[in-house]
């Protein structure tokens, strides 16, 4: 399966990107790094400047319909870039329509807000995403990772980093069952 992942050009927490790249890699799956730009993202550790990776595809040139399914890792700056783009939102938003299946780790929720895809779902998410999650229509729940299958596809929610593990496990599982 071809799994997007995407991101701004900067402010990707670095772990989120590259711990759920290799898990989809070792799983089989073909992961392919899509931003708003070409060129290279810049990973970040916390809030300093990390390694750069290559970007595969951009968003306005691609679409949904060719991935089985899309993960949005976290960082803080790397959501609000994002939620800022309008073809990047409607890549997003694209998934849900198509009924792909989405995980999104910490701040990446932002985006899903933007893309109006959270009302009625349960999720989690870094902390202080809770307030605009709840306004957006989402049930926020403090767990490890949360899968809400809302019958037209499946959305695996994370919080933090030390929860990679069982992101990684999850949203590789819920994506087999959705077709890959």
């Amino acid at each position: 399966m071809r799994i997007a992942f995407l991101t701004a050009p900067e402010g990707v927490e670095q772990v989120e990107l590259t711990q759920p790249w290799q898990a989809a890699k070792d799983a089989g799956h073909e992961p392919v790094l899509v931003s708003t730009q070409s060129g290279e993202v810049q990973g970040f550790h916390h809030l300093d400047k990390a390694d750069t990776f290559p970007v595969d595809e951009v968003v306005g040139d691609t679409s949904a319909d060719s991935f089985g399914g899309l993960v949005l890792p976290g960082g803080v700056a790397n959501p609000d870039f994002l939620r800022m783009d309008e073809k990047a939102v409607a890549f997003v938003r694209d998934f849900f329509q198509q009924g792909r299946p989405v995980a999104a780790i910490c701040h990446a929720p932002w985006t899903l807000v933007e893309a109006n895809v959270v009302r009625g779902r349960v999720v989690t998410s870094w902390p202080s995403l809770r307030t605009d999650l709840s306004n957006a229509g989402a049930t926020w729940v403090d767990e490890q990772v949360k899968v809400c299958d809302h019958g037209d596809n499946v959305l695996v929610t994370s919080r933090k980093p030390d929860d990679l593990e069982a992101f990684c496990e999850t949203y590789l599982a819920e994506f087999a069952k959705a077709g890959g």
